[in-house]
Parts: structure tokens; C-alpha cells; sequence
């Protein structure tokens, strides 16, 4: 099977990033998901949108509020069907 075929329904999990579908492989991360819904993953105190940076959770850019608890790692997080992500 090529590395490039379509998702199928099968193959996807479904999650809500700011209240948006979003639809991922299994084992994604949650930083994926939030990019592909084009949302930052937070702002800075100054108004600048932040998103993944290290992408191993050192700086802590990507940090969002997942299924209520804040200040999550998302780029250590796996996308699992059904989560809530909030980044506003």
C-alpha cells in the first residue's frame, strides 16, 4: 500500500479543536490537529499567536487546554477520538 492513499473513514479519529472538526490518522499529535485547523495552538501576553516550536515539550508553546486540563503539552500528546481542544 502507497504511503500516499487517501484516508479512509477507518483510518481517521475525529476531534474538536475551538469547537472545528477535525479529522487526523491515529497516533497523531494533538499539535498536528490544532495546526490542521489552522488555530494557534496560544497568544502571548503581547497578542501574538504561538504555536509548536520544539515539537519534544521543552519550550511550552504548544500548550493548550485538552478534555479541561490546561497548560497541556500538545506536541507530546496523541490525537485520541473524541478529545476537546481549546486553544482560545
Amino acid at each position: 500500500m502507497s504511503r500516499h492513499t487517501e484516508l479512509r473513514a477507518a483510518d481517521e479519529i475525529a476531534l474538536t479543536v475551538n469547537g472545528h472538526e477535525v479529522r487526523m490518522r491515529p497516533g497523531a499529535s494533538v499539535a498536528a490537529a490544532i495546526l490542521s485547523a489552522g488555530a494557534p495552538c496560544r497568544m502571548s501576553i503581547s497578542g501574538e499567536p504561538r504555536g509548536p516550536l520544539c515539537g519534544m515539550g521543552i519550550c511550552m508553546e504548544c500548550r493548550a487546554t485538552v478534555d479541561g486540563v490546561p497548560h497541556v503539552r500538545t506536541c507530546q500528546l496523541q490525537s485520541r477520538h473524541g478529545m476537546t481542544v481549546v486553544t482560545e
